[in-house]
């Protein structure tokens, strides 16, 4: 019960990597949440902006 566990310290060009990978995974994400939404827009087109009250 007294072992201890190893840990794996990153290097910084490994940091470096994960960051990119990061915000690349974040731009790709935005881009399709936006491609949905712009795509919903115009599968509705006009009617959604006459609906009756």
């Amino acid at each position: 019960m007294g072992d201890k566990l190893e840990t794996v310290t990153p290097t910084e060009a490994q940091l470096k990597a994960r960051r990119n990978r990061n915000i690349a995974i974040a731009i790709a994400l935005v881009v399709f949440v936006i491609l949905v939404y712009v795509s919903s827009i115009v599968r509705l087109g006009p009617t959604l902006l006459n609906r009756p009250m």
